[in-house]
């Protein structure tokens, strides 16, 4: 028998031999089990304030699982964790992921089922204190106020300094976003950050040539 037989055997048998009882599974489920119902709930608490999706919230809770019986399973035999490599090397997801905290809750969700697939279970659980701190504290940090959009319509585009003279006497920093002129009318939308909201809908809206004013809120982007 030549040293690559060898080396072969004794390969295969050192994984072969990991043998995993039901102690250790029911323990490791069991500590997996309870890690995902804590990120259940920390994305429920999370999302509290925008667009929550319990469908997904269970998918974290069933992806923690299953990677977690993964990860046992490739450890008791060398032949399934093989296996397990090729089959999920051609798997695809299509599902968008529409917000990127739903995509740091995934990965979390995956990191818990492999490290408690792996045995360090204290690793598991120090892992989720600390991300669930800086995902708290890091939503207490104050962002600046998200501008507004003034949507103005015009009978011409010889209105349109007026409407910019106002705008300017109740807000300091105003940009011009959109201008768009069809049948010697103009539609005009402007970027700005206002406290007194109804008051300059008041005045624009006074001025000659103004025929719709309309002031959106939107949730996009913050400029700075």
């Amino acid at each position: 028998m030549s040293f690559k037989d060898v080396f072969k055997k004794s390969f295969l048998e050192g994984f072969t031999s990991m043998d995993i009882d039901t102690s250790k599974i029911l323990a490791t489920l069991l500590v997996v089990i309870l890690l995902a119902l804590y990120i259940f709930v920390v994305y429920r608490v999370v999302t509290r304030k925008t667009f929550y999706n319990k469908n997904f919230n269970i998918a974290l809770v069933a992806v923690a699982i299953i990677t977690a019986g993964i990860i046992l399973a490739m450890q008791s035999n060398l032949v399934i964790s093989l296996g397990m490599v090729g089959a999920l090397s051609i798997v695809r997801f299509r599902t968008a992921v529409k917000d990127p905290m739903d995509l740091a809750f995934l990965f979390w969700s995956i990191s818990v089922g492999i490290v408690c697939g792996g045995g360090l279970y204290e690793v598991g659980v120090i892992v989720s204190i600390i991300v669930t701190l800086c995902i708290v504290g890091l939503d207490m940090i104050p962002v600046a106020k998200a501008p507004m959009l003034l949507v103005v319509n015009l009978d011409g585009p010889d209105r349109e300094d007026a409407v910019m003279e106002a705008v300017r006497r109740r807000c300091r920093h105003c940009r011009v976003r959109s201008r768009n002129v069809s049948s010697g009318r103009e539609d005009m939308i402007i970027e700005l950050r206002v406290k007194e909201e109804k008051q300059l809908v008041a005045e624009v809206s006074r001025i000659d040539g103004v025929e719709y004013v309309s002031l959106v809120a939107h949730d996009g982007e913050v400029t700075f």
